[in-house]
């Protein structure tokens, strides 16, 4: 067995480690270094490495970890205060790129007559999905996700899901007789219904688990065991049996333990792994798709086309749900910054297309260009609509918090060896 993988994480971890130390200081989110880290060694540039199975499928456990400890930080509360602008925000924020992204594939898709109605409003309909892990980090770096934009942003970006779920299926059913509306409108409500079963029976888990175990003396093996296997549970029951994506499963686990006296803990246990070693391979990644040498003029056309109907019509359409929900136009413009970047949902759904005629060809590397220039174009519009208040989660700064975090975890390192292995020189 090769141990090539090896050599590839270390190249990912320092070059993602240096660019995202470099970004901040020009004034650039460190989640956009990451990015232009996997762009600069992937095949566009340097040609160090290229996606892998291996990369890909640590990258995936990267961004659910990433909603998962989205999940956990949450106010549940505050979520709940915005739960209507959220849907407002999300409705207007698929019926936007639907109509502009259907007319930009209406001027450039030469397909037969028959054919080409169904396909434009198909690559409109991809357009919608949200994916919004990189503005979940992006809000952390900025002191901004725990508030009123950033709870209407997380409601929002669950409701955007399963609203262009259904109109991926409505168009698909529409040339595959196979696939059944009801069934899918169904298999959405079944799953909530059974998330929030499985959610009051973990939560009474955990609840009685931090009862009896001594947080003193916590197991954190033990915990972080049944942590894991929930999180990841949900995330595969999302997407396997329901057809609603990992992440969703994922973020919704993170919900239920905040609700634990546990919260913290199991916080404290993620991160480490999650920014130090996760989170820096799945923004990589995004880079490693690219290659810029297979663009033409035509292509590029296109792809710029489609990259200015994607800001915008988020911009125009979540920007005016906002609005009309009672934010102000600030607000509501950063409400709009933080719904732009699109993510793996786009891409299943454009593959998908694929295989039912109703994705043109010469779309495909267009739509994979839109994916990866609104996950650098979303960080860089929240640092510039949003002040900023906190950068204590980028990856170069890690080490302190971290450290800190250590002093309530007995058991998972000696706190000696724990500062040695941080270099953080501070009194524990």
């Amino acid at each position: 067995m090769s141990n090539a993988y090896l050599l590839d994480i270390i190249i990912i971890s320092l070059a993602t480690a240096l660019l995202s130390f470099v970004a901040p200081k020009i004034k650039l989110p460190a989640v956009v270094g990451a990015i232009l880290a996997g762009l600069i060694i992937g095949p566009s540039f340097l040609g160090l490495l290229k996606e892998t199975v291996f990369i890909s499928e640590i990258a995936q456990i990267g961004v659910i970890f990433l909603m998962f400890t989205a999940g956990i930080e949450t106010d549940i509360a505050a979520m709940k205060k915005v739960g209507k602008a959220g849907f407002a925000i999300a409705s207007l924020g698929v019926l936007a790129p639907i109509i502009l992204g259907g007319w930009v594939a209406y001027l450039f898709n030469d397909s037969v007559q028959d054919a080409a109605m169904l396909q434009n409003v198909f690559v409109g309909v991809v357009l919608t999905a949200t994916s919004v892990s990189i503005t979940v980090q992006t809000l952390r770096e900025l002191g901004k996700l725990n508030t009123d934009v950033g709870n209407a942003i997380l409601v929002a970006a669950v409701i955007d899901d399963v609203l262009g779920l259904i109109c991926i299926t409505v168009v698909s059913s529409l040339v595959n007789k196979t696939v059944s509306v009801p069934v899918v409108l169904l298999k959405i409500v079944a799953f909530f219904a059974l998330a929030a079963v499985t959610g009051k029976l973990a939560q009474m888990l955990f609840n009685k688990m931090g009862k009896w175990l001594d947080r003193r003396t916590i197991n954190g093996p033990f915990l972080m065991v049944h942590v894991l296997c929930f999180c990841f549970g949900m995330a595969y029951v999302a997407e396997t049996y329901f057809g609603v994506a990992d992440i969703i499963g994922a973020f919704l686990a993170g919900l239920v333990l905040r609700t634990t006296p546990l919260a913290n803990i199991i916080d404290r246990y993620i991160q480490p792994v999650s920014v130090v070693f996760l989170n820096p391979i799945f923004f990589a990644n995004i880079g490693l798709t690219i290659n810029l040498h297979y663009i033409s003029p035509t292509l590029l056309y296109l792809s710029l086309a489609l990259v200015a109907v994607a800001v915008v019509s988020k911009l125009i359409g979540c920007g005016l749900g906002a609005k009309l929900c009672g934010f102000s136009f600030k607000k509501s413009v950063q409400v709009g910054c933080g719904m732009i970047c699109r993510g793996e949902v786009g891409l299943i759904a454009a593959n998908k297309g694929m295989e039912l005629g109703l994705m043109p060809s010469n779309f495909m590397p267009a739509v994979v260009v839109v994916v990866c220039a609104t996950a650098i174009i979303t960080p860089i519009l929240l640092k510039i609509v949003m002040p900023d208040t906190a950068t204590d989660m980028s990856v170069h700064d890690v080490a302190k918090w971290t450290s800190n975090g250590f002093r309530k975890l007995p058991g998972v390192l000696p706190r000696a060896i724990a500062v040695r292995a941080f270099h953080v020189h501070s009194k524990l």
